[in-house]
Protein backbone atom coordinates (compact mmCIF):
# COMPACT_ATOMS: atom_id res chain seq x y z
CA UNK A 1 0.00 0.00 0.00
CA UNK A 2 1.38 3.77 -0.69
CA UNK A 3 2.24 5.77 2.30
CA UNK A 4 -0.34 8.89 2.54
CA UNK A 5 0.90 11.80 3.39
CA UNK A 6 -0.45 14.18 6.19
CA UNK A 7 -3.29 16.51 5.21
CA UNK A 8 -2.51 18.66 8.03
CA UNK A 9 -1.50 21.80 7.81
CA UNK A 10 2.22 22.52 9.81
CA UNK A 11 3.00 26.22 9.12
CA UNK A 12 5.92 25.21 11.29
CA UNK A 13 7.59 23.33 8.27
CA UNK A 14 6.61 24.99 5.78
CA UNK A 15 8.19 28.53 4.25
CA UNK A 16 5.02 30.32 4.34
CA UNK A 17 3.78 29.14 0.53
CA UNK A 18 0.48 30.52 1.38
CA UNK A 19 1.08 34.23 2.47
CA UNK A 20 3.87 34.25 -0.63
CA UNK A 21 2.28 31.87 -3.82
CA UNK A 22 -1.26 32.86 -3.53
CA UNK A 23 -3.28 36.41 -4.02
CA UNK A 24 -5.10 38.16 -2.25
CA UNK A 25 -8.02 40.38 -3.72
CA UNK A 26 -9.35 43.04 -1.42
CA UNK A 27 -12.56 42.03 0.18
CA UNK A 28 -14.72 40.72 2.97
CA UNK A 29 -11.52 38.46 3.00
CA UNK A 30 -8.83 40.16 2.89
CA UNK A 31 -7.91 43.88 3.59
CA UNK A 32 -5.90 44.43 0.59
CA UNK A 33 -4.39 43.23 -2.47
CA UNK A 34 -1.46 41.37 -3.00
CA UNK A 35 0.04 39.92 -6.04
CA UNK A 36 0.66 36.07 -6.20
CA UNK A 37 4.55 35.42 -5.82
CA UNK A 38 4.80 38.48 -3.75
CA UNK A 39 4.88 38.10 -0.09
CA UNK A 40 2.36 39.38 2.78
CA UNK A 41 3.05 42.24 4.14
CA UNK A 42 2.13 40.34 7.78
CA UNK A 43 4.98 37.98 7.25
CA UNK A 44 7.83 38.09 9.23
CA UNK A 45 11.37 37.14 8.29
CA UNK A 46 11.12 33.93 9.99
CA UNK A 47 7.86 33.13 7.68
CA UNK A 48 4.98 33.74 11.11
CA UNK A 49 2.45 35.83 10.43
CA UNK A 50 2.67 38.82 13.06
CA UNK A 51 -1.03 39.48 13.07
CA UNK A 52 -1.67 35.80 13.28
CA UNK A 53 -3.63 36.36 16.69
CA UNK A 54 -6.06 38.50 15.36
CA UNK A 55 -6.64 37.71 11.77
CA UNK A 56 -10.25 38.21 11.93
CA UNK A 57 -10.19 41.52 13.58
CA UNK A 58 -7.72 42.74 11.15
CA UNK A 59 -9.89 41.93 8.30
CA UNK A 60 -7.69 38.45 7.15
CA UNK A 61 -10.56 35.77 7.74
CA UNK A 62 -9.80 34.09 4.52
CA UNK A 63 -5.95 33.70 5.99
CA UNK A 64 -7.84 32.25 9.60
CA UNK A 65 -9.73 30.13 7.56
CA UNK A 66 -6.75 28.59 4.98
CA UNK A 67 -5.78 24.83 4.66
CA UNK A 68 -3.29 23.92 2.33
CA UNK A 69 -3.99 20.05 3.38
CA UNK A 70 -0.37 19.84 3.70
CA UNK A 71 1.05 20.93 0.35
CA UNK A 72 2.84 23.73 1.95
CA UNK A 73 5.63 21.60 4.21
CA UNK A 74 5.29 18.82 1.29
CA UNK A 75 6.91 21.57 -1.40
CA UNK A 76 8.70 23.04 1.40
CA UNK A 77 10.50 19.60 2.76
CA UNK A 78 10.25 16.83 0.43
CA UNK A 79 10.24 18.94 -2.88
CA UNK A 80 12.91 21.56 -1.84
CA UNK A 81 14.32 19.43 0.96
CA UNK A 82 14.24 22.56 3.58
CA UNK A 83 15.40 24.92 1.30
CA UNK A 84 13.19 28.18 0.28
CA UNK A 85 12.78 31.43 -1.48
CA UNK A 86 13.70 33.88 1.37
CA UNK A 87 17.29 32.26 1.82
CA UNK A 88 17.37 31.53 -2.20
CA UNK A 89 15.07 34.20 -4.21
CA UNK A 90 15.96 32.11 -7.08
CA UNK A 91 12.78 29.55 -5.68
CA UNK A 92 10.33 32.18 -5.35
CA UNK A 93 8.45 30.97 -8.78
CA UNK A 94 9.41 27.46 -8.79
CA UNK A 95 8.28 27.19 -4.95
CA UNK A 96 4.70 28.83 -5.57
CA UNK A 97 4.18 26.60 -9.24
CA UNK A 98 4.86 23.46 -7.01
CA UNK A 99 2.83 24.69 -4.31
CA UNK A 100 0.24 25.68 -6.79
CA UNK A 101 0.78 21.93 -7.85
CA UNK A 102 1.04 20.06 -4.63
CA UNK A 103 -2.29 21.84 -3.08
CA UNK A 104 -4.55 20.40 -6.79
CA UNK A 105 -2.66 16.58 -6.05
CA UNK A 106 -3.52 16.91 -2.29
CA UNK A 107 -7.34 17.89 -2.87
CA UNK A 108 -7.39 15.32 -5.54
CA UNK A 109 -6.05 12.57 -3.76
CA UNK A 110 -7.79 13.27 -0.39
CA UNK A 111 -10.93 12.39 -2.65
CA UNK A 112 -9.43 9.72 -4.05
CA UNK A 113 -8.78 7.65 -1.02
CA UNK A 114 -12.41 8.94 0.13
CA UNK A 115 -13.67 7.10 -2.73
CA UNK A 116 -11.35 3.93 -1.90
CA UNK A 117 -13.65 3.10 0.67
CA UNK A 118 -17.01 2.85 -1.67
CA UNK A 119 -18.49 -0.31 -2.59
CA UNK A 120 -17.41 0.08 -6.22
CA UNK A 121 -17.35 -2.45 -9.11
CA UNK A 122 -14.13 -3.81 -9.74
CA UNK A 123 -13.27 -1.76 -12.61
CA UNK A 124 -13.93 1.72 -11.30
CA UNK A 125 -11.93 0.16 -7.35
CA UNK A 126 -9.10 -1.07 -10.20
CA UNK A 127 -8.94 2.18 -11.52
CA UNK A 128 -8.96 4.34 -7.60
CA UNK A 129 -5.87 2.25 -7.28
CA UNK A 130 -3.98 3.34 -10.31
CA UNK A 131 -4.88 6.78 -9.61
CA UNK A 132 -3.81 7.11 -6.40
CA UNK A 133 -0.65 5.31 -7.24
CA UNK A 134 -0.19 7.71 -10.09
CA UNK A 135 -0.36 10.48 -7.21
CA UNK A 136 2.75 8.65 -5.45
CA UNK A 137 5.39 8.60 -7.48
CA UNK A 138 8.24 6.24 -5.98
CA UNK A 139 11.13 8.36 -5.76
CA UNK A 140 8.85 11.12 -4.37
CA UNK A 141 8.13 14.59 -5.87
CA UNK A 142 10.79 17.05 -7.54
CA UNK A 143 9.97 20.15 -9.40
CA UNK A 144 10.24 18.26 -12.48
CA UNK A 145 8.02 15.89 -11.59
CA UNK A 146 5.33 17.90 -10.45
CA UNK A 147 5.44 19.71 -13.98
CA UNK A 148 5.22 16.89 -15.87
CA UNK A 149 2.04 15.53 -13.92
CA UNK A 150 0.45 18.49 -14.05
CA UNK A 151 0.67 18.05 -17.80
CA UNK A 152 -0.26 14.59 -17.80
CA UNK A 153 -3.35 13.16 -18.05
CA UNK A 154 -3.74 11.77 -14.57
CA UNK A 155 -5.87 15.05 -13.02
CA UNK A 156 -8.28 14.60 -15.85
CA UNK A 157 -8.52 11.23 -15.55
CA UNK A 158 -9.06 11.91 -11.61
CA UNK A 159 -11.82 14.22 -12.81
CA UNK A 160 -13.58 11.92 -14.72
CA UNK A 161 -13.55 9.11 -12.56
CA UNK A 162 -14.98 11.12 -9.87
CA UNK A 163 -17.55 12.10 -12.26
CA UNK A 164 -18.26 8.24 -12.25
CA UNK A 165 -18.80 7.91 -8.71
CA UNK A 166 -22.40 9.38 -8.73
CA UNK A 167 -24.19 6.52 -8.53
CA UNK A 168 -22.31 5.33 -5.73
CA UNK A 169 -22.46 7.74 -3.33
Amino acid sequence: MTAIPEFKSDCSACAALCCMALAFDRGEDFALDKAAQTPCPNLDRQFACTIHETLENKGFGGCARYDCLGAGQRVTQEVFAGRNWREQPELLAPMATAFRIMRQIHRDLELLLVARRLPLPEALAQECEALITAYHPPAGWTPELLAAFQDSDHMQRTKAFLQALRAYV
